[in-house]
C-alpha cells in the first residue's frame, strides 16, 4: 500500500513538473514572439525609424549625386521601412482591374474590394487617363508633393517646386496669386470628396484630375459626379497625417517646410 502511495505522488510530482514547464516554456515562446514582433508598429512600420539606408540600397545608390533622380529608390526604401509595402496594379484604374486580385482582396483605402459595379459605372463614361507621353517615357521621375498649408507662405520655394517632372498639389491647394511660394506647374491634383475644389475653373487645364478613394462613400461621390448628381461626405484625417510623418521620418518624402 505505501509503495502505491508513494508511486502515485511521484506521478502527480511529475504532472505537476510537466504542466508548470509548458507553461513556463509557453509564456517564453509568447515573450520572444512579442518581442520579434515589436519591431513594427501597429501600421507595420519599422519603430526605429532613422536616416540610415539599409547596406544594399547604400551600396546601390552610393554614386548618385544629391539632387539626382534615383530609378527604383523611394520603392526600395518604402519597402525596407515597410514590408507590406507594394505595388499591385498601375497608377490609375482602367477596364483591367478586375484582375488585380491583390488589391481586391482589401477594402478602401488599400483596395477596391466591393467596389467592382460603382468602378464599372464611372469608367464606362470616363476617358482613361495616363500620364503625358513625355513623362511616360522618362525611365526616372522626380515627384514632389505640395499640399495646402500656409506654410508654403513667404518660403520663395516656387521655382524648387517646379524644378520636379511631376508636381503633385492636393485637394484645393490654391495656384494662382501664390505661385512665388507653390510653383505654377500641376501635374497631378489629388483629392477626395470633403478637400476636392468645387468650381471646374478651379483646375488646371494641362492637369489631372485624380480621386484618391479613402472609403468606400468616396467612389460613390465620384459616381454621383460623373452622372451630374450631388453627394456630400464628412472625413477625418488625423490616420493620414500619421502615415505621412512616418514618410517623412523614414525620409521616403520630404517635408520642405516641417508643415505635416
Amino acid at each position: 500500500m505505501g509503495l502505491l502511495v508513494f508511486v502515485r505522488n511521484l506521478l502527480l510530482a511529475l504532472c505537476l513538473f510537466l504542466v508548470l514547464g509548458f507553461l513556463y516554456y509557453s509564456a517564453w515562446k509568447l515573450h520572444l514572439f512579442q518581442w520579434e514582433d515589436s519591431k513594427y508598429d501597429r501600421l507595420g512600420f519599422l519603430l526605429k525609424l532613422d536616416s540610415k539606408l539599409p547596406a544594399e540600397l547604400a551600396t546601390k545608390y552610393a554614386n548618385f549625386s544629391e539632387g539626382t533622380c534615383k530609378p527604383g529608390y523611394a520603392s526600395a526604401l518604402m519597402t525596407a521601412i515597410f514590408p507590406r509595402f507594394s505595388k499591385p496594379a498601375p497608377m490609375f484604374l482602367d477596364d483591367s482591374f478586375r484582375k488585380w486580385a491583390r488589391i481586391r482582396e482589401f477594402v478602401p483605402p488599400f483596395g477596391i474590394k466591393g467596389q467592382d459595379n460603382l468602378i464599372k459605372a464611372i469608367l464606362s463614361v470616363t476617358k482613361e487617363y495616363r500620364l503625358t507621353p513625355a513623362l511616360d517615357s522618362l525611365s526616372c521621375r522626380r515627384c514632389i508633393i505640395v499640399g495646402n498649408g500656409g506654410v508654403l507662405a513667404n518660403k520663395s520655394l516656387g521655382p524648387r517646386i517646379d524644378d520636379y517632372d511631376i508636381v503633385v498639389r492636393l485637394n484645393s491647394a490654391p495656384v494662382k496669386g501664390f505661385e512665388k511660394d507653390v510653383g505654377s506647374k500641376t501635374t497631378l491634383r489629388i483629392t477626395y470628396p470633403e478637400g476636392a475644389m468645387q468650381r471646374p475653373e478651379q483646375y488646371e487645364r494641362d492637369s489631372l484630375f485624380v480621386l484618391a478613394g479613402f472609403k468606400w462613400q468616396d467612389f460613390k461621390w465620384l459616381k454621383y459626379i460623373v452622372y451630374k448628381e450631388r453627394v456630400s461626405w464628412t472625413h477625418n484625417i488625423q490616420r493620414e497625417k500619421e502615415f505621412l510623418r512616418k514618410l517623412v521620418k523614414a525620409h521616403v518624402i520630404t517635408d520642405l517646410t516641417s508643415g505635416i
